[in-house]
């Protein structure tokens, strides 16, 4: 059976691309927004339908918008035939054609119904990491996807997901049990290879872990300061934390490091803080001014950089624009 990724219309965030299968990391994205980035994040739900960033996330994640109250469901579409389940298969629901006239319906299309309470009261934000069980159907009651099937539940960060999932996960408590309509502009919007029309999912959520909170914006962040060392190249910088190795690394070193990535406006577009993990990459693979900037280091240290625009995106649609400022921390040279 084919799986899907739901990470694949995830917007990537300027450092971070979501690709199926394939992991979110700063390297190939900060070179190449149209590369999917190295395996590794996001989770192993990368590689599932309901799981994945943008990474696939372009530019930014896309933190989904507050779900607007319910209202009652618009009328139902034309039912197509229902499919027989193939072997293996998980039945679809006999609603699985149209929504039904007791789900509630938000502003931006999404329509769901509880199917069992769940016990707790806290929802998890955009942000948030989720633990599901799922199952996916197309309209015609094919099913495309299963964490059920497959026995083994998911995880992954909220705003790594399509839209539909971003909005509809964030109306449901740990226990609970909810059905989704999501229409196809908040699923793969006619994407080639990937489940098409309106889909039906079938969510348990089982757990949440709250994001890290994002770091604070720099004081300093619309301009380098008087302190800060330049480059013959344009580049800026300065050391907030010292390091603890004596080794730099080379255009060719492999390294692991946190970053978060603001415009000069003070909006972060990207963090491997709030992600919770580290980014691992090769210094040839990503824009020049990290390319420059990270041999400056040394393993331990922290380090603000003032990339100008033509030592990181050079005005390339989608990506941050103007010249951009991040606090990375080196943890390690690989190689």
């Amino acid at each position: 059976m084919n799986t899907y990724c739901t990470f694949f219309l995830v917007a990537a965030t300027a450092l971070t691309l979501s690709a199926c299968g394939k992991s979110n990391t700063p390297a190939q994205a900060v070179s190449d927004h149209a590369k999917a980035a190295n395996a590794a994040a996001a989770k192993a739900p990368a590689a599932n339908a309901a799981a994945t960033n943008g990474t696939a996330t372009k530019g930014e994640a896309a933190a989904a918008a507050k779900p607007a109250e319910a209202k009652p469901a618009a009328a139902a579409v034309e039912v197509k035939p229902k499919a027989a389940p193939m072997p293996g298969q998980i039945p679809a629901p006999s609603d699985v054609a149209a929504i039904p006239a007791d789900a509630a319906t938000t502003a931006s299309g999404l329509a769901s119904k509880v199917l069992q309470k769940g016990a707790a009261a806290v929802h998890p934000g955009a942000k948030d990491v989720v633990k599901v069980h799922y199952t996916g159907w197309t309209t015609d009651g094919k099913m495309f996807d299963s964490s059920v099937k497959r026995g083994e539940p998911i995880e992954f960060p909220l705003d790594r997901v399509i839209a539909g999932w971003t909005e509809g996960v964030q109306l449901m408590v740990v226990g609970e049990k909810r059905r989704l309509w999501i229409p196809e502009k908040l699923a793969y919007q006619g994407r080639p290879g990937a489940p098409a029309g309106m889909l039906v999912f079938d969510v348990e959520l089982l757990a949440i872990k709250a994001a890290p909170k994002p770091p604070a914006v720099p004081a300093d962040v619309a301009a380098p300061p008087a302190d800060a060392e330049k480059t013959a190249s344009g580049l800026a910088s300065k050391v907030l934390k010292k390091g603890t190795g004596a080794k730099h690394p080379t255009a060719a070193s492999m390294v692991s490091v946190h970053y978060s990535g603001w415009t000069t406006d003070g909006k972060m577009f990207d963090s491997s803080v709030t992600r919770g993990r580290p980014a691992s990459f090769p210094l040839s693979g990503v824009i020049a001014g990290w390319t420059e900037g990270v041999q400056l280091m040394v393993e331990g240290e922290t380090r603000r950089f003032w990339i100008p625009e033509g030592l990181a995106y050079k005005g390339r649609p989608g990506s941050p624009a103007g010249m951009l400022v991040f606090d990375v921390e080196l943890l390690k040279i690989m190689n």
